[in-house]
């Protein structure tokens, strides 16, 4: 391995990391912004119902957007 790529692999890993938290942080506006139509209170617990009958693991994300909401 020439010492250029071994100069470059550092800062090629930390671009990489970068790219993923800015694309996990897309998705997850994404996801706020599609819950922000869901206000009333039938809406809200229809979707309940609806998270319901997933795991939390599944849910967890949906589940912190619309608790914070409240």
């Amino acid at each position: 391995m020439s010492s250029a790529t071994t100069l470059f692999r550092p800062p090629l890993t930390a671009l990489r990391q970068l790219r993923g938290f800015f694309a996990d942080r897309t998705e997850q506006r994404g996801l706020e912004h599609e819950l922000a139509v869901y206000t009333s209170e039938k809406d809200l617990a229809e979707i309940g119902a609806i998270l319901d009958r997933y795991s939390d693991t599944e849910t967890g994300d949906i589940r912190r957007i619309l608790g914070a909401r409240l």
